[in-house]
């Protein structure tokens, strides 16, 4: 069925519990502060609202409640580098060193350490998020020509698939670019482009055995956040209770941010972990296939973007010193 162990991943996990709570934190602060500006900017557009009426306020409290809600998915898409950077890289380094049997050094943190080794491999975070955006591309090509073939296939019905697939596959390239990054780590490579490309064509090479296991997760991820959806729903509907005017969609919209904040804190992480296990797994022993190498570069450009960085990249490790000429 799948080929990753649900309880080594667990055990992953508890070992990495700072991380995990640093993530809920930071999720869980997300949401809070979501649903605060959300609240505000409902109170004010209620205020508003009444300038021109008692009929105007229910109006105006769902536009301001919109608003706010805009401007803070807005934040979060500008924060999302540094998240990157400091939580889920660094996490993931962190699990890779347990996963290979090392321990983390004594007396050190284990947040600041994960974060050195980030900063060790990728020394901006300018690097590694471009790096991710590139990885997010050709893995998208890769995902969308999967989409392609099925579309054509002369089954009944076979759109209704393609949804389907496609809702899956986001989830499974969701997935994708944190392991490739993890390759990047894992190797302790000194040319991160470089690594990342290497990684994208091992993973080209075993896409079945990645995406098999990509769908069973990306199953458990959906049904696990669906159910958290449910049981947060009541709670969410009685804060919005609190909010000017009672607005009717506010508790779907508060139980699907917590929701979200639960998912990404808590079972991302370890979704990630399973496909670790896959992915280093399946290429144990393998060598980059110069055929997945060609096929990545005609089905993508942003692969032959990640290739020209990769040729051009010089690091940013001191230079040797000059050797002086020794006097005979």
């Amino acid at each position: 069925m799948w080929n990753f162990s649900l309880s080594g991943a667990f055990g992953l996990m508890a070992r990495t519990a700072p991380y995990l709570l640093l993530r809920a934190a930071i999720y869980g602060g997300i949401a809070v502060a979501t649903v605060l500006i959300t609240g505000i900017s409902g109170g004010v557009g209620w205020g508003i609202g009444g300038f021109s009426g008692p009929d105007g306020r229910p109006a105006g409290a769902m536009w301001g409640s919109l608003i706010g809600l805009g401007l803070t998915g807005g934040a979060i898409y500008l924060a999302r580098e540094f998240i990157l950077y400091q939580v889920k890289a660094a996490h993931i380094a962190v699990l890779i060193k347990l996963m290979d049997g090392e321990e983390i050094p004594t007396g050190k943190n284990q947040i600041t350490y994960g974060a050195s080794i980030v900063k060790e491999r990728f020394v901006q975070s300018s690097v590694l998020f471009g790096i991710d955006q590139l990885v997010k591309g050709v893995l998208s090509a890769i995902t969308g020509l999967i989409e392609g073939i099925a579309s054509f296939l002369p089954i009944p019905g076979i759109r209704n698939v393609v949804g389907v697939i496609r809702a899956f596959l986001k989830i499974a390239v969701g997935f994708a670019d944190e392991i490739i990054l993890a390759f990047a780590i894992r190797t302790q490579s000194d040319n991160p482009w470089g690594s990342a490309k290497e990684a994208l064509v091992y993973y080209g090479q075993n896409h079945k055995l990645m995406l098999k296991n990509a769908a069973w997760l990306a199953f458990f991820v959906y049904v696990l956040s669906f159910l958290i959806f449910l049981l947060l729903l009541a709670p969410a509907a009685a804060l919005v209770w609190f909010l000017p005017g009672a607005w009717s969609a506010g508790g779907v919209i508060f139980a699907f941010i917590f929701a979200w904040a639960i998912k990404a804190a808590l079972i991302e992480p370890l979704a990630i972990t399973c496909m670790m296990q896959v992915y280093f797994k399946a290429i144990e022993g393998q060598t980059p296939d110069p055929e997945w190498q060609a096929r990545l570069e005609n089905l993508s450009g942003k692969f032959s973007k990640l290739q020209q960085k990769a040729a051009s990249w010089a690091g940013k490790k001191p230079a040797p010193e000059a050797q002086t000429p020794q006097t005979v």
